[in-house]
């Protein structure tokens, strides 16, 4: 089944991820969105941003990822849900040499790939379960275009997906555009935290009010004293 009826996030909202790690944008998307740790580089040192062209197979068979190759455009990222199954690989060298030749951005794979060697070698990011040398079949039908669950997460074709060494995050393509500020915001609030620390500054202006929040630190107390006492 295949679905052409979706629309993707806008080129300009895309390039201005280009730049923003994983770990800030799921932060900012309310610490949701990342990807279960099973899918991870294969190709450390290179990461993507793009939209999401969705796949769905049958665990060991690749005949829908053949399709997705021919039908998805530069800029897209494959996103396949492969149902965590690593009996055989999904993809090797071959198959990734032609998805990067096609234009697309990077695999993100549910599932086995093989050929690692070679693909660390090369510089086409690719995410996935694990590795095994068996191949795949590519008799069995499956979806592209539809809502899919890769690694614990919703994805939907057309979903912004940003994927770096530390795994890979979805956001909603609705979302996406609504979340730049934040994201700004919080890479500048880093790295003013970053200084503090640099400089001795070390105590959180927020770790009193929380630890008396949840009964730690009594109220009367505050954490300027907490320390001394420990410290002295």
């Amino acid at each position: 089944m295949i679905n052409s009826d979706f629309e993707r996030l806008d080129a300009a909202t895309v390039a201005a991820y280009a730049d923003i790690p994983t770990t800030i944008v799921a932060d900012v998307a309310g610490r949701r969105g990342a990807l279960d740790a099973r899918v991870r580089t294969v190709v450390p040192g290179l990461g993507a941003v793009g939209t999401a062209f969705t796949v769905e197979v049958r665990p060991g068979d690749n005949l829908m990822i053949h399709a997705a190759l021919m039908l998805a455009r530069p800029g897209d990222i494959l996103v396949v849900d492969g149902k965590a199954d690593t009996t055989s690989a999904l993809m090797g060298e071959l198959m990734c040499a032609h998805a990067a030749a096609a234009g697309i951005l990077a695999v993100v794979i549910d599932g086995a790939v093989r050929d690692s060697a070679t693909l660390r070698q090369g510089r086409f990011p690719v995410f996935a379960t694990g590795v095994n040398a068996n191949g795949p079949t590519r008799t069995q039908g499956g979806r592209i275009g539809h809502p899919v669950s890769v690694g614990g997460v919703s994805v939907a074709a057309g979903d912004l997906v940003v994927c770096d060494d530390d795994g890979v995050v979805i956001v909603p393509r609705q979302d996406a555009a609504g979340l730049l500020n934040a994201a700004r915001a919080k890479i500048t609030a880093e790295a003013v935290r970053l200084n503090d620390i640099q400089e001795g500054r070390l105590l959180y202006g927020w770790l009193e009010g929380v630890l008396k929040t949840t009964g730690e630190l009594p109220s009367e107390q505050t954490i300027a004293n907490l320390i001394q006492r420990f410290q002295s």
